[in-house]
């Protein structure tokens, strides 16, 4: 048992420094970088741009990497297992710390003639473009090596553990391997989860873990085992290095809870924040609408106009379909697309629903059809790349949408679907994308939809909204469910 300890210490140790060093060549080189720009590229493109040397002694140059490697730790870099937008975020966020860090280092000191500024800068904004993906390329690569893998066991093949499972599989940055779940149920025994062999006996959990080599537990047992799970945790979490209790709820508050301990007391409460209540980062949230969206507009005038000419040439009519959608705080707005659909396409859909079971039982889960016969043949391909939904940069721009929120949906879907759930979903301003379109799109039914628009609204903050728009982009590309 102490040798297996003694293991798994290198093992981690190991792993720090090899992703230490991997990171000190990285920033090692974006250093080098910085000053190729500073040197060359700045002054070419402005003729009077200084071209005193960026920095007079290569001591600099080993202070400068030590505070950044500084705040990679300062941010548990190393110690922590995060997800994919998480380490990313987290590598941002200390690359900003770093920047000005430096800046105030530099500034204290009075090192302005020793290195120059711009270099940090150049070396800040540099490192925020190349250190994520060279950091997640590298982890890649030693996962494959057998580094930053952890195999861990799922007590419970409830629905909370198998959401457990598929988290991990969708999310390999974690680097966890699922090799069993235990659980007590004799008609779950012997069956698989996604092909992992859920075992018997949840008490022999010790057993399993130490054949298995696993150091790492989820507990993802039903609420109404509350007893046995303090139980559980109790005994077990000496004996593990990480135990993870899941408890058996979704859809709650997540990125944006904290917990709360009662010293006096053996209770603890989830403290959550509505982000989006407050009015800072609703006026965060605003300029960042403002700002991404116009930009937006400027890089994709010319395709816009491309579009728009080609619907005018392929389809004649009007270019734009503008369809009364629920705004924020229940207000009717017209939400802007280019048109994809015949002139009579409300009489379409009214005479296939009286006459298509099928359609109709599609139509009330997903308000779609996939074979709609009142989409033009250019229309499919619009829709199939959402094209169609480029116009509606349009009421970003003017207030009525945001670049990331709930999907505008028209009243009959509120009065048949949200109900009571609308008021809090449509707090906020619809968004031209959003947490549903990246999960699977169309191929989720509507309670997922709803269920997700919900959670971003309990979720919000700035990087989630970055994260979005960003899987936006090979979601489109993949064209998963879009119809």
């Amino acid at each position: 048992m102490a040798g297996e300890r003694l293991v798994n210490r290198i093992r981690t140790t190991s792993e720090v420094l090899i992703l230490s060093a991997i990171d000190l060549a990285a920033l090692l080189l974006i250093f080098r970088l910085s000053v190729l720009v500073r040197t060359h590229v700045l002054p070419s493109i402005y003729p009077n741009f200084p071209v005193n040397p960026p920095f007079k002694n290569v001591a600099n140059l080993f202070w400068v990497l030590l505070v950044w490697l500084f705040f990679f730790y300062y941010e548990n870099l190393y110690t922590r297992w995060f997800s994919l937008w998480d380490e990313i975020g987290a590598l941002i966020k200390a690359s900003f710390l770093s920047t000005a860090a430096t800046f105030v280092i530099i500034s204290m000191g009075k090192l302005s003639d020793e290195i120059s500024r711009t270099l940090v800068v150049v070396m800040g904004a540099i490192t925020i473009l190349l250190v994520p993906p060279v950091r997640m390329l590298s982890k890649g690569l030693l996962r494959k090596l057998g580094f930053f893998t952890r195999r861990v066991l799922i007590l419970g093949a409830s629905d909370s553990g198998m959401r457990v499972a598929r988290a991990l599989r969708r999310d390999p940055n974690y680097g966890y391997t699922v090799i069993g779940f235990l659980d007590d149920d004799p008609e779950k025994i012997g069956t698989r989860i996604d092909g992992v062999k859920v075992h018997k006996g949840i008490d022999n959990v010790l057993a399993y873990a130490t054949r298995s080599n696993v150091k790492d537990l989820f507990i993802a047992l039903p609420d109404g085992e509350r007893d046995r799970i303090g139980t559980l945790i109790d005994n077990l979490q000496h004996k593990f290095d990480q135990v993870l209790f899941v408890p058996d709820m979704s859809g709650v508050f997540a990125t944006e809870t904290t917990l709360v301990h009662f010293f006096h007391e053996q209770v603890f409460a989830l403290k959550v924040r509505n982000n989006l209540s407050r009015p800072f980062n609703i006026a965060v949230k605003r300029c960042f609408d403002i700002l991404a969206s116009s930009l937006l507009m400027i890089v994709l005038s010319i395709p816009l106009l491309i579009l728009a000419a080609l619907i005018k040439l392929r389809l004649g009519g009007p270019v734009f379909f503008r369809q009364t959608r629920i705004g924020r705080s229940g207000k009717p707005f017209g939400c802007l697309k280019f048109r994809t659909m015949h002139g009579d396409a409300d009489e379409q859909l009214r005479a296939l629903l009286a006459t298509d079971a099928e359609a109709r039982r599609e139509w009330g889960t997903y308000r779609k059809l996939r074979n709609d016969p009142r989409v033009t043949t250019f229309g499919e391909f619009l829709r199939s790349m959402s094209l169609d939904e480029l116009p509606q940069l349009f009421n970003v721009l003017v207030g009525e949408m945001s670049l990331v929120g709930p999907r505008p949906v028209l009243q009959e879907e509120i009065d048949l679907y949200y109900k009571d759930k609308a008021e809090f979903c449509f707090s906020v301003r619809p968004g031209v994308t959003g947490l549903w379109q990246v999960s699977g799109r169309s191929g989720n039914g509507y309670d997922y939809r709803i269920a997700a628009d919900l959670w971003y609204v309990k979720n919000w903050n700035l990087w989630l909204d970055i994260v979005i728009l960003l899987r936006t982009v090979p979601a489109l590309l993949s064209r998963a469910g879009a119809y």
